[in-house]
Parts: structure tokens; sequence; C-alpha cells
């Protein structure tokens, strides 16, 4: 599996786990610039959820979501932001998900992260 596949997979697992938690799922992998991409654009009640996921093998080298540098969230901002121009949104929030496969499979969901 190359690193695409496994972020796929990744994103996949936390689709799920949206999907189980109340969340419709409105768009994935939404391209704003070369440094910019939104994971998923959901929606929870609402609310505009913009997810970040991040997915290891294991947690030997730290915690997925210690991943998600100060740079990386401000291009995610400026993703949402001009999500939120163009559709005219004023509700929403940055949530994280960190997922790691073994030697279980764990997920980590910070909600507002921003």
């Amino acid at each position: 599996m190359n690193k695409r596949e496994f972020g796929n997979n990744g994103e996949d697992i936390a689709c799920s786990y949206l999907l189980k938690n109340g969340y419709e799922i409105l768009e994935r992998n939404r391209h704003f610039s070369k440094f910019c991409e939104i994971d998923i654009i959901a929606k929870y009640k609402k609310q505009i959820v913009f997810v970040e996921v991040k997915t290891r093998k294991t947690d030997s080298f730290g915690n997925p979501l210690e991943a998600i540098t100060p740079k990386k969230l401000q291009n995610i901002k400026t993703g949402v932001f001009s999500y939120l121009q163009e559709y005219k949104i004023k509700d929403y929030r940055i949530d994280a998900i960190g997922i790691t496969f073994y030697p279980q499979i764990q997920i980590k969901h910070l909600k507002n992260i921003a």
C-alpha cells in the first residue's frame, strides 16, 4: 500500500467514524491550492465541520495529531475561509482526527482546534 492509499484508508475510517456519530459527509479532499486540501468537509447539526485527518501505522514516533503544525493549520484556515466566503457560511469549526493502526485501531477526535 503506497502513502496515498494509506492516507485514503485513514480518511475512510474517519468518515465511517463521523457518520456513526451523526455527521453528514459533504465533500472529501477539497483542494484550494497546492498548499491546502481539506480532507473532509462534514455537517453536524447546523454546523459545517472541516476535518484534517492524520494517519499513522503506530504511535512509535508520536501521536499522529502532532503532525498538524502551526503552518499546516494556517494553510487549512486559508482553505476554510475560501470555502466560507464561497458558500456564505457563518457557523463552522475545524476538527482533527488522528488514526493509529497498530497494535489496534485507535481514533482520536479533537474538536475546534483553531
